[in-house]
């Protein structure tokens, strides 16, 4: 069974390397696309008003990547502020981008989900009154961490790092969409994001997709629900821990 990786293109082939790793046949299909904003000015501004911030939330590895793209050459990260990550992947890229492992907030490593929740569970002991918080996205998202985060007294703003985008598949990956839509009890997908499901459901729409025969693995009960509703039958939901989804997916192929 080939497992198919939905994640944007660099988070993709840092997974299917590792999967491929545990000797699992792996392969990616990027289902969200990200593009850098045609206009990076508030990114700037945000980099100069750093110092100003107790805690900067990063939601995704985009987030601090194309953040961290926009750094002006003389602003530096500050040593004292805090990096809200909601996972390892966020949380590697956020180390590799200088940022102290010790200034990193992030959930607890056996948390049920990696998500907003999660890590407001390692926040929410925090005085956040009176606090200024930057919470780095793309364009649209989740509100929940901004709300609770004002609720507990904090002033929040928001800047946008970069655009979602449709997938534009190469010839590469266009063969494995083809290979998933015949064979599709061949294939288990590996989803982390409603929006990637929603863009497989756009780019098969011509297509006679038969759903029921396939197979997904989802990191998040709301990513699950949606690919339940696509119409896929067998959907189990695990972590997007490295171990544990090498371990689902060798228990799904036995």
């Amino acid at each position: 069974m080939r497992v198919i990786v939905t994640r944007p293109a660099a988070q993709a082939a840092d997974w299917v390397a590792q999967l491929q790793a545990h000797a699992i046949d792996a392969v990616a299909l990027p289902l969200i696309g990200i593009a850098p904003l045609a206009d990076p000015a508030a990114l700037h501004a945000a980099w100069r008003g750093l110092a100003q911030q107790r805690l900067v939330v990063f939601v995704s590895p985009n987030a601090a990547e194309q953040f961290f793209a926009q750094r002006p050459p003389d602003v530096p990260w500050p040593e004292a502020l805090l990096a809200g990550s909601p996972g390892p992947g966020t949380t590697r890229v956020l180390a590799g981008l200088g940022v102290a492992p010790k200034r990193i907030v992030e959930p607890a490593s056996d948390a049920a989900q990696f998500d907003s929740e999660s890590l407001w569970a390692q926040m929410r002991d925090r005085d956040w009154h009176g606090a200024n918080v930057l919470i780095v996205r793309g364009d649209g998202g989740r509100d929940w961490l901004v709300q609770t985060l004002r609720q507990a007294g904090a002033h929040v703003a928001h800047v946008t790092a970069y655009e979602r985008v449709a997938p534009a598949f190469d010839t590469a990956e266009s063969a494995v969409l083809r290979a998933a839509l015949d064979q599709p009890a061949a294939h288990l997908w590996f989803f982390s994001s409603s929006e990637a499901i929603d863009n497989l459901a756009a780019a098969a729409h011509a297509s006679s997709a038969d759903w029921r025969a396939a197979s997904a693995i989802a990191t998040h009960p709301r990513i699950a629900e949606r690919a339940r509703q696509l119409g896929f039958a067998r959907v189990t939901e695990e972590r997007p821990a490295l171990a544990a989804v090498v371990a689902c997916i060798q228990s799904l192929r036995s």
